[in-house]
This record gives C-alpha cells, sequence and structure tokens, in this order.
C-alpha cells in the first residue's frame, strides 16, 4: 500500500510553521481548566482535562488524523505515510498542567506537534513513515503519583492495572477517574516506534538569559523520588506524655528538614533535593496525626552524586521514624535520567538549527518529561525554547511567540526529515 502526496523529494527548506494558527490553538487551550489570573489549574483526569482532551481529539480529526486512545489514556493521531507499515516517528508531550501551572509546560509539545502535522498537510508532503502526535496521561502527577505516569506504563515500567490503581489523596482511583472522562481506551498500551520528539519549553533561565533561541537537550539530571508513608497513632496534644507519643506528622516534618538539607549540601555543584508534598491524616487541632506521607526527591547532573544523596535520602526517612516513634514504609520509588538521548537525533537537531539560521546550545534537563521513559524503548531527542526568567509551575510562566516559534520550525524539519530517512 502506498499514500498518494509528495513523492520522496526533501521538505522544502524554507518550510515554516503557521504562528498564527498556532497560536490561536494554544489561545483555546488557555481558556480550558483556567487557574490563577493568567494561569492553569488542568489536573489529570479531571473534567477540565476532559475538555481539553475533547477539543484536542476535535482538531487532530478536522486534520483527517486517525485517532486512538490506549487504556491508560494516551491519545494517538496518527498521520499515514508512504510507507504505512513503517514505525512511525512519535512527536509529543502532555495537556496535564500543575495546580497552580503555567499555559505552556507540556502544552506546546502537544499542540507544536499538531501545528507540524498541519503545516506538512499545508506543503502537500506526506512523509515516508507515519507522523504520530501523542498527548500522555497524567506527566504531571499532581493529582496521582508517581510523575510520567502513563508514558512509564508505555515504556513497560509500570503495568497497567498498577496505574489503574494509583490513588489522588481524595482517594478517586486512576482507572475510575479515566473512565468517569471517558478515556479509558481499548488500545493496548506499548509500541516501538521509530522515534520520539518532545518540544517543551525550557524550564529553567539558561536560554532565557543568554537570549538563546534553542537548547538542544544532551542529557537528563540523574533523579531519585521517594513516596515514603509513616505510621504512629492518635492522641490528645494536651494530656498525651511527649515521651509516648508517636506523630506521624512530625516523621515527615524531620525527612522534609533533612531532605532540604542534603540539597542546601550539594548546591554549589548544581544539586537539588525537594520535600513537595505532605499529606496527613487526622491532620487536626489538638490531634496527633497516626499517618502521614511525603513524596520527595533529589537530582544532581552527575549519577554518582544523585546515588549518593538518595542514599542519605533512605538513612533520613529511618532516622525520622525512629526519632518519632513511627514506623516508615517507602510506598513507592522511582529513578530516571543520565545519557539517554539519542546522539543521532541531537545532531540533526543542531545541523538544522544551523541551516535555518536559529543559535542553540546543547543543555541538560533538570525536570522530569515522558521523553525519559520513551528513551527506553526508541531513540529520543527534545528541544527546548526560552520562557521568561525559567519561570515554571507557576501561573506567571510565560514564552512569547517569538521564543516559540524556532523551536517550532525546529521541530517541523528534524521531524520531516526523521521521518523521510
Amino acid at each position: 500500500m502506498t499514500i498518494s502526496g509528495s513523492d520522496s523529494a526533501p521538505l522544502d527548506p524554507g518550510a515554516r510553521v503557521d504562528m498564527q494558527r498556532f497560536c490561536s490553538t494554544l489561545d483555546r487551550s488557555s481558556s480550558i481548566g483556567a487557574g490563577r489570573p493568567g494561569g492553569l489549574s488542568r489536573l489529570a483526569l479531571t473534567d477540565a482535562d476532559r475538555e481539553m482532551r475533547d477539543v484536542f481529539v476535535a482538531w487532530c480529526r478536522e486534520a483527517a488524523l486517525e485517532v486512538r486512545v490506549d487504556r491508560v489514556g494516551n491519545i494517538f493521531a496518527r498521520r499515514e505515510g508512504r510507507e504505512p507499515t513503517s514505525a512511525p516517528v512519535l512527536l509529543g508531550s502532555h495537556l496535564d498542567t500543575q495546580a497552580n501551572g503555567g499555559r505552556f509546560d507540556g502544552v506546546v509539545g502537544v499542540l507544536g506537534a499538531l501545528e507540524v502535522v498541519r503545516r506538512l498537510a499545508d506543503l502537500g508532503h506526506t512523509t515516508k513513515r507515519p507522523i504520530e502526535i501523542v498527548s500522555w496521561t497524567n506527566e504531571e502527577g499532581a493529582r496521582f503519583s508517581p510523575p510520567m505516569t502513563a508514558s512509564g506504563c508505555y515504556a513497560g515500567a509500570y503495568t497497567v492495572d498498577w496505574v489503574h490503581d494509583r490513588r489522588a489523596e481524595d482517594g478517586a482511583r486512576f482507572g475510575d477517574e479515566l473512565a468517569r472522562i471517558g478515556y479509558c481506551g481499548d488500545a493496548p498500551v506499548g509500541g516501538t516506534p521509530d522515534a520520539y520528539l518532545e518540544l517543551h519549553i525550557e524550564q529553567g533561565p539558561i536560554l532565557s538569559a543568554e537570549g538563546t533561541a534553542l537548547g538542544i537537550v544532551s542529557h537528563a539530571y540523574a533523579s531519585h523520588g521517594f513516596q515514603v508513608a509513616f505510621t504512629g497513632e492518635t492522641a490528645h496534644t494536651g494530656p498525651w506524655p511527649m515521651e509516648r507519643r508517636r506523630n506521624a506528622l512530625v516523621a515527615a516534618a524531620r525527612l522534609m528538614v533533612a531532605v532540604d538539607e542534603i540539597g542546601w549540601d550539594h548546591a554549589g555543584t548544581g544539586g537539588k533535593a525537594t520535600a513537595a508534598r505532605v499529606s496527613a491524616w487526622p491532620n487536626k487541632a489538638g490531634t496527633l496525626s497516626e499517618w502521614a506521607e511525603v513524596v520527595c526527591d533529589v537530582r544532581h547532573e552527575c549519577a554518582v552524586t544523585a546515588g549518593v544523596m538518595a542514599e542519605r535520602t533512605r538513612r533520613a526517612i529511618g532516622e525520622a521514624a525512629a526519632r518519632s516513634g513511627c514506623d516508615a514504609t517507602i510506598v513507592d520509588s522511582w529513578s530516571w535520567g543520565g545519557r539517554i538521548f539519542s546522539d543521532e537525533l541531537a545532531e540533526l537537531g543542531r545541523l538544522t538549527a544551523r541551516r535555518l539560521g536559529y543559535s542553540w546550545r546543547d543543555i541538560p534537563s533538570q525536570a522530569g518529561h515522558d521523553a525519559y521513559f520513551l528513551s527506553r524503548v526508541c531513540p529520543t531527542a527534545m528541544i527546548f525554547t526560552p520562557c521568561r526568567d525559567g519561570v515554571t509551575h507557576n501561573s506567571e510562566e510565560l514564552a512569547e511567540p517569538g521564543d516559540l516559534e524556532p523551536g517550532l520550525n525546529l521541530l517541523l524539519h528534524v521531524a520531516a526529515a526523521r521521518a523521510d530517512r
């Protein structure tokens, strides 16, 4: 079977994306799941997430793409190639946001992929390989822990049943919420794509400070995360003796302080350690908490140092429990990062950036991305664009059209080149 359209000629080197159309789709996304002024609060598997998914799917179908949804809610939109049996090139990111999220984190990668496919159609260019846009479920982990849940499942790190059994703080179950919003698909999870390309705002200040148009991601900070539960017992805060207290909230607090100190101990070499989330029960005045949970992580560009920081965190978990008379359980842990990206794709990005006349630099990724898991199953690359002052996971997150346009054009040309090979 062959697809009519363009011949085997490469994409016109003068081709550029339609920024007016891209900005229109971005503006529509920015109206769904409004958070604080200027930002979004579009948590995974909420009604706002469903609305955004519905709009995205409609756009894909209007572009004559074949849409499928897998069992963990990942959405794929396929543009057929001249050789439909060839492994596809995947382009994408995520549409969910943090509770105080911005309008660009993740969203630019999905809508940028849509613009690439639309622009190829405008130009009458049908690539040799199929191109598939993908929107991954629950990248942020803001509602269901851990982050990058569904891309991890795609890469074989988690099972479908394990993902479906994730629980939000309010007790909501991932699989039930997926079904409730109508996005528990029947497509199998996983695949063997030819490559994966992810466009993303930097989420750091380097490109913005330098005035550099593009970042070609060379590697990722080594990261280790922990979900830790402490168990004590309730008691009255007035009469109960100090020596008999088993306050799980205090154990959690001790761990959070210890993690912060680990970060400061390694800050001079770029290390970071964060206790970003704590929950407790009953968490009421006058009563000691019987249960508390902390989510924390450590990161460093050097994998060995990151490992040392992770081991210090494990020791701190035991020490926090012992000092507070509580029991500790590592409910979940995860690790990612390192030299995980394709040198071949990175070099294609550099050469293409030069040809298009854009300034660029190699840059590490310090945040987690779905690309980390995709790198386990196929050659993977990331392109960073500047965001103002590196502000992100914040309603003040900002990337102007001029900040995004070079990255979108680079994605267009790199995707076409990879899919035509």
